[in-house]
C-alpha cells in the first residue's frame, strides 16, 4: 500500500540537506513556533485593550521596572563575575563584564540559549570551550533551584485556593518539596559526597581522557562559593519578580503585590519545566502570564504587557547592546 504523505520522513529524502542546515532550520522551527504562540495569544485578547493598558500605563511603575534593569544586570555580573574567579581564575573584570553581554546577546534568539555558551567563550581565548561550558552550567544551576523550590511551592498554593485540593495533600506536598530541596541544598554545600567517587570515575576512563579532564574544574565548586552564587540566584530572582510586579501594577494601575509575585513564580516556574519550544520562551511566558492574572481576576491585556515589556527590559535591551558590543568589536 502506498505511503501517505504524513507517513514521509523528509530527513530521510534530503539527509544533506538536513545535516547541513541543521542549525538554520532549527532556528526557524522555533522563530515559527514563537510566532504562532504569540498570534494564538495575541487572537485571545483585544487589542485596544492592550493599547489602551499600555495609554494608561503608570509611568513611575513603568520606569521603576525600567530601571532595576540595571541591578539585574549587575546581578547576572556579579554571579558570572564569582564563577569565573574561583572556577576559571579569571580576574579581568572588563573581560567578564563583555563576555555576560556577548552570551546574552547570542543565547536570547538561539534554541535552548545554546549562543550563550559560545558567546560568553568568545572573550576567553585561553580556556577550553568546555570549561567554558561547565561554568556556564554552574552559573545558571544555582538559578533554576532557586526558581524551581519558590515555583512549586506557589504552584501547591495555587492548586490548593483554586482547584481545592484538600490541606493533608497540601501539606504532604510542602513536606516532600523541603525534604527534597534539603537533600539537593546538602549535596550542593557538601559537595566531596559526590564530587569524589564522580571525578574518580573520570580519571580512570582512558577513552576521550583529555578533553573529560577539562571538566575536572568542578571540583573547585565548594560550600562557600555554592551558598554564594545561591545567595547571588535569589536575589536575581527577587529582582525578575519585583519588575514583574511594577509592570503588572503600572498596566493595571493597582498595586496588588501579593497576587502579582504569586503570578510571577507561577510564570517563571512554568517557563522553567516547560521544554525552550520557541525563540527566547516568546509565547510561553505571556500565555502563562495571561492565564495566572486572570485567574486572579485581571484583564488578559494586562498579563500580555506585563510579560511581553519585561522581555523588552530584561532580554532585548541586553540582547541589542551585546550584539552592538559584538559588531564593534568585529569592525576594530
Amino acid at each position: 500500500m502506498q505511503n501517505s504523505i504524513k507517513d514521509i520522513n523528509f530527513s530521510d529524502l534530503f539527509p544533506d540537506l538536513f545535516r547541513k542546515y541543521k542549525t538554520a532550520i532549527i532556528i526557524f522551527v522555533k522563530i515559527l513556533i514563537a510566532s504562532g504562540l504569540l498570534y494564538y495569544v495575541t487572537s485571545s485578547v483585544n487589542l485596544n485593550e492592550i493599547f489602551t493598558a499600555i495609554e494608561n500605563a503608570n509611568l513611575f511603575m513603568l520606569s521603576a521596572a525600567v530601571i532595576l534593569l540595571l541591578a539585574n544586570v549587575y546581578l547576572q555580573y556579579w554571579k558570572w563575575e564569582v564563577v569565573c574567579r574561583d572556577i576559571l581564575n579569571e580576574t579581568n573584570k572588563k573581560k567578564i563584564l563583555i563576555s555576560l553581554f556577548y552570551g546574552l546577546s547570542a543565547g536570547s534568539f538561539t534554541p535552548v540559549r545554546i549562543g550563550e555558551y559560545f558567546g560568553r567563550a568568545i572573550m576567553f581565548k585561553n580556556k577550553s570551550f568546555i570549561q567554558l561550558t561547565v561554568a556556564t552550567l554552574i552559573d545558571k544551576f544555582f538559578l533554576m533551584i532557586i526558581v524551581a523550590f519558590f515555583g512549586a511551592l506557589a504552584s501547591i498554593l495555587f492548586v490548593h485556593y483554586y482547584y481545592g485540593i484538600t490541606a493533608y495533600i497540601t501539606i504532604a506536598l510542602f513536606v516532600t518539596i523541603f525534604l527534597l530541596f534539603y537533600l539537593l541544598i546538602f549535596l550542593v554545600i557538601n559537595p566531596n559526597i559526590w564530587k569524589k567517587p564522580i571525578l574518580k570515575r573520570i580519571y580512570a576512563s582512558t577513552k576521550f581522557k583529555r578533553v573529560i579532564k577539562k571538566f575536572a574544574i568542578i571540583k573547585k565548586l565548594n560550600k562557600d562559593l555554592s551558598l554564594k552564587l545561591g545567595i547571588i540566584s535569589a536575589l536575581f530572582f527577587l529582582c525578575i519578580l519585583i519588575q514583574y510586579v511594577l509592570l503588572a501594577s503600572a498596566f493595571s494601575n493597582q498595586f496588588d503585590p501579593k497576587s502579582f509575585l504569586w503570578a510571577g513564580m507561577l510564570i517563571f516556574f512554568t517557563k522553567t519545566i516547560i521544554p525552550p519550544i520557541s525563540i527566547a520562551d516568546l509565547g510561553v511566558r505571556e500565555g502563562a502570564s495571561i492565564f495566572f492574572l486572570s485567574v486572579f481576576g485581571y484583564s488578559s491585556a494586562i498579563g500580555f504587557n506585563s510579560s511581553i515589556f519585561l522581555f523588552f527590559i530584561n532580554i532585548l535591551i541586553p540582547a541589542v547592546f551585546g550584539l552592538f558590543l559584538l559588531l564593534k568589536k568585529n569592525n576594530a
